[in-house]
């Protein structure tokens, strides 16, 4: 193998004789040079930087660690090559080292020869081993880079389905789920959005797989802006529920787009896509909104710890009672009780009480003599296409009379 200027070798060897072995080859051989001798990870490290070596031998156990010393080379000197140098050659310790940055893995005991080679081809970009290691570890190497394109490919799938649903036109539609008082007026209109693209699948799965590939955010926004297109189809007197995460709320797009539509008639709910990691940035973005006339509500309350933090943090002008605090309320004294706590808390903040998936003409019924005014739900009304109706509908009263007929 030719080259022009000689391939200088960094030795980090904690053992004497094997550094002074090590050394005394590096000096003789042709087309080799010594960079520095050095026998700690530490000290490799700083030769690293300072000398730029092209190929750097690394003892694995020497003090501080040789997979310490691989990584920080790599970072502070790129173009270098690690060779992991030892006597020891168990799959884990082998399969760390090139996790590290190694291109190979050479055992102690070999020839000058061997020694040589390695070091040529590292220098010239090629991957070495030593015969012992090559049989045990290429199984599990090949197996992990079939799962690894697996999961590659599986995310490549999921990025382009959703840049379609972000650049096709048709693809991400809105519905619209009527907000009611309990006795029937639509006062509100939930924004939800649904894929026509395969697979067909949850809106919730879309998100999630948007989240996934980097791309919540924009597919959030596009789902607002959609929504936003339809609020002047909306009766006057019927506002807009929109559902973004925490990270969306933080987002300079967010507020671009409610500025420039109707802000005193939209609710943003904060839903809990992604963790709230400072809530004092968070309030700071809500506050940019309410200047605007932008109310809020907190989504899911009862269903976990996090909105009830949420509730806390956030000051609410509505709070959404979960669907799996609904579900049975009619005889469950538990989420009776659990609803009631809200429901007080709610009009000590003046926050509005709504109960979402209201389904039954008896969850109705219990809800309403606890006090809670505003629900939505299959049993109010549907997710639908635009227009809505904000005609009075005397709901709870027909429900009533069925219940004294029953």
């Amino acid at each position: 193998m030719s080259r022009r200027a000689p391939i200088r070798v960094l030795v980090a060897e904690d053992v004497p004789t094997v550094r002074e072995a090590l050394e005394g080859l590096l000096q003789v051989e042709r087309g080799l040079e010594l960079a520095d001798s050095v026998g700690d990870a530490q000290g490799a490290i700083k030769a690293a930087k300072r000398e730029r070596p092209d190929v750097a031998l690394v003892d694995v156990r020497m003090p501080g660690g040789g997979l310490h010393a691989a990584r920080e080379i790599r970072k502070c000197s790129p173009e270098t090559k690690v060779i992991a140098f030892t006597a020891h050659h168990d799959r884990g310790t082998v399969l760390e080292m090139l996790e590290a940055g190694a291109v190979g893995y050479l055992l102690k005991g070999g020839t000058v020869d061997a020694i040589v080679e390695a070091i040529e081809q590292a220098a010239a970009g090629q991957s070495i081993f030593s015969v012992e290691v090559t049989g045990d570890i290429v199984e599990t190497l090949v197996r992990q880079l079939g799962v690894q394109r697996k999961v590659l490919e599986k995310k490549e799938r999921q990025e382009r389905r959703i840049r379609r649903a972000l650049d096709s036109e048709g693809v991400l539609e809105m519905v619209f789920q009527p907000i009611c008082t309990l006795g029937g007026t639509t006062v509100g209109a939930e924004a939800l959005a649904r894929f026509r693209a395969t697979p067909r699948r949850a809106p919730d799965r879309w998100f999630a797989e948007a989240e996934n590939v980097g791309l919540g955010r924009e597919l959030e926004l596009a789902a607002v802006k959609a929504a936003l297109a339809a609020l002047p189809s909306l009766p006057p007197k019927i506002y807009l529920s929109l559902n973004v995460s925490p990270k969306t709320v933080l987002s300079a797009g967010l507020l671009k787009l409610v500025k420039g539509s109707e802000p005193s008639r939209i609710v943003v709910e904060v839903t809990e896509h992604a963790p709230i990691a400072d809530y004092k940035r968070l309030n700071t973005a809500v506050d940019a909104l309410r200047a605007f006339g932008v109310r809020f509500a907190v989504d899911d309350a009862g269903a976990g710890f996090a909105s009830l933090r949420h509730i806390l943090r956030l000051a609410p002008d509505f709070i959404k009672l979960d669907r799996t605090l609904i579900d049975g309320i009619q005889s469950d004294r538990s989420r009776q009780a659990l609803a009631a706590g809200l429901i007080s808390f709610a009009e000590r903040i003046d926050a509005t009480i709504i109960a979402e998936g209201i389904e039954k003409l008896a969850e109705l019924n219990m809800l309403a003599s606890l006090g809670v005014g505003h629900g939505q739900g299959f049993f109010l009304a549907r997710p639908g296409p635009l227009p809505l109706s904000a005609a009075t509908t005397p709901l709870l009263a027909r429900s009533k009379r069925a219940v004294a007929a029953g």
